[in-house]
């Protein structure tokens, strides 16, 4: 676990409004929410265990990028943003009321209007029903997916494309989880590379998240979609995220989606317009 502090604009206020009431202690979250500690407001700003201490210019950064996240590690604050070598692509954590979600060039991996990152993850994993034995998460992000998946399942395997999205999980105090589950076995790769290594009929549950088809076009491709049904138990059950049904672009996009795991073996593919996405029985 990093020794360090996550912030952004939600937390930074509450300092703010100490110094202006000229309170002493406060009490605050150091990671986004999760848990919550009494801090010190002082002349130079404020001080977090460990006398890792946060300037008064630091705070106004924070307060001025309502869709960053910071870590303050050893006095020193830095943005969570990373550029990818891999792929060419800017990673990012951004703020939200619960848990963040990660922007990969400004687009959120996560529903973030009117719902929260996490809660966006649970309307997916109930569309599954029972959540148990060999789960596979084609795609890792912030680990949300596994986290939860592991809950209830004997193990979860879960692949990434790009390491770059693994830096920002392993500074994201949300995704403490996926690096210390030994429930959760993490495989870096492309998914449609890493699909034909997997043995056939292992899977009794497939969450496939994958980014926008402009992002990803190959894992909504006939191709992967014949691999993710091989590797689905009979009776096993797949999850597609797509977007929203109601968009036109999302309408589209669930068509050619409906029709292409058809084409792959599924007989039968139904629309879950609550959590943006299909379920596709083997």
């Amino acid at each position: 676990m990093r020794d360090s502090v996550v912030l952004s604009h939600f937390q930074i206020n509450s300092i703010i409004e100490a110094k202006e009431a000229n309170r002493k202690t406060i009490q605050i979250s150091p990671d986004l929410g999760l848990t919550v500690i009494e801090i010190s407001v002082v002349t130079d700003g404020a001080i977090f265990p460990g006398n890792n201490i946060l300037n008064w210019d630091g705070i106004m950064q924070i307060k001025s990028c309502s869709n960053n996240c910071f870590e303050l590690h050893g006095g020193k604050l830095t943005k969570i943003i990373t550029y990818s070598q891999l792929t060419g692509l800017t990673y990012s954590l951004m703020s939200t009321n619960g848990a963040p979600t990660m922007l990969i060039s400004g687009i959120p991996m996560h529903r973030i209007k009117g719902i929260d990152p996490y809660q966006d993850t649970l309307e997916k994993l109930r569309t599954l029903k029972h959540v148990g034995g060999n789960i596979l998460d084609t795609a890792t992000g912030l680990g949300y997916t596994a986290i939860e998946a592991s809950k209830t399942a004997e193990h979860v395997t879960s692949i990434e494309l790009d390491p770059a999205a693994i830096e920002i999980a392993r500074i994201n105090p949300w995704s403490r989880s996926l690096f210390d589950n030994p429930k959760i076995t993490q495989l870096i790769g492309d998914s449609f590379d890493v699909i034909h290594t997997l043995k056939a009929g292992d899977f009794t549950r497939v969450i496939h998240d994958p980014p926008t088809f402009t992002l990803a076009g190959d894992l909504y491709s006939t191709e992967f979609y014949r691999e993710l049904y091989r590797v689905l138990r009979q009776h096993g059950m797949l999850f597609h995220y797509i977007g929203n049904p109601e968009s036109k672009s999302g309408q589209n996009v669930t068509r050619g989606v409906t029709r292409r795991l058809k084409d792959a073996g599924f007989l039968e593919v139904i629309p879950k317009p609550s959590a943006f996405g299909v379920v596709a029985y083997k």
